[in-house]
Formats: C-alpha cells, structure tokens, sequence
C-alpha cells in the first residue's frame, strides 16, 4: 500500500460502494430540505445555516465507519470510555446540549427545525435543560467514539506521549469554538463577529477535529 509522509493513502480512496451511499445520502439530505422549505413557507437568506448540519452528520458517517477500535486490554477499553464520557459531557454542556435549569418547568417538546438542525427535541426543567440538536448530538458523539479510538491506539505506544499531545490539541477545537463569543463579551464588536461566523467557526473546528483524530494514528509510524 503506498504511504506518503505517514499517511496511507489508500485509506483516502473510497471505494465504490462508498462512493454510491454518498451519492444516496447527499440526494436523501437535498430531498428533505427541499420539502422543508416548501412545507414550512419559509425564506432562507443564509444558505450555509442549511449546508453546516449536513456536514457534520456526512463527516461523522464517514468517520464511523472507517473506524473499527482495537482494545488490548479490557483496562485499556475501562480507561478509553471514561476519558471518552468525560470528552462527551464537556462537549456537551459547552455546545449548549445541556444547560441549567430555568425558572419555568415546560418539560419535554419537539422544534421542528430545518434538517440536521431538526426536528430538535428540547426539554426545560427546574434543574437542567436539553436542546439536542441532530447534528450536534451526533457530532459530539462521533468525537467522543474517535478520542475512545485514539485512547486505545495509543495506549501502551512508546510514542504515547507525543500522540496523546496531539490529540489533546485537537479536541479543544469545538471548546474554543463554543467559548469564543462569551470570551469576549456579549457588548464587544469581537463579540458581535464572534456570533455570526460561530456556526463557521465550529464547522471547522469540527471537520479539522474529526481529521486529526481519525489519521492521528498514522503519526506513530514516523518513529
């Protein structure tokens, strides 16, 4: 298999196959947006807002399946889920999933939003609130199941260290991200910019996490 600068380069070719549910879920995510807008009556002026969720969900599928971790040790896999959990609910509470509770309990509810964004199921309560998104929900997800991936590649490596580093690194990509408007303040024109581009931005964050995370394994075999 050729190799360029640690990489397997066959690892980028899809195959056919791939290639045709690709084709199928892209067509799938046009059919159910078109409808929505016909359905709801509604006017979009910012196309990107209806292309962000399919990114994340098309780049999650993608991920999910080229990935097949491998536990050495029934330790290893104990210590990569709770690393992994613990990525999760910090994702979680810092994309706004889960928040605290407000004054008013309205319980559970359903937003029909446009697809990815929705349907989003919500639920306010005393102590806490959920807003879960489809798109966030299974981004976060799919970055968690890719740092348990990373734990157990890793683990027992003599370059463990370095790696670990690495990945370290790219998964605050989505936490400073998310923070990068509250960081400023809500009255700063920083601030301000910070809100208009923070879907960009953490479309970003989120594609350059998934891709460090899934190759970050081919680093080790520089040393």
């Amino acid at each position: 298999m050729t190799r360029t600068l640690g990489f397997d380069v066959g690892r980028l070719r899809p195959s056919r196959g791939a290639l045709l549910w690709g084709g199928l879920l892209i067509n799938t995510e046009l059919i159910l947006t078109f409808a929505y807008l016909l359905l709801a009556d509604v006017t979009v002026t910012e196309w990107r807002y209806l292309v962000f969720p399919f990114v994340w969900l098309n780049v999650s599928a993608w991920a999910l399946v080229r990935t097949d971790p491998d536990a050495r040790s029934r330790r290893d896999r104990y210590v990569a889920a709770a690393i992994a959990v613990g990525y999760f609910a910090l994702l979680t509470y810092v994309g706004g999933l889960i928040s605290l509770g407000g004054h008013h309990a309205l319980g559970w509810r359903v937003a029909w939003l446009p697809p990815g964004w929705g349907p989003a199921l919500l639920y306010t309560g005393s102590a806490v609130e959920l807003s879960l998104m489809p798109y966030k929900l299974v981004g976060y997800l799919t970055l968690a199941y890719l740092v348990y991936d990373t734990v157990l590649e890793t683990a027992g490596s003599a370059v463990s260290g370095l790696l670990g580093l690495v990945s370290c690194v790219s998964c605050t990509w989505p936490v400073v991200a998310s923070l990068a408007a509250g960081l400023a303040g809500s009255g700063t024109a920083v601030a301000a910019a910070a809100s208009e581009w923070s879907y960009t931005l953490g479309t970003a964050a989120f594609v350059l996490t998934v891709a460090l995370l899934r190759w970050r394994p081919s680093f080790g075999r520089w040393f």
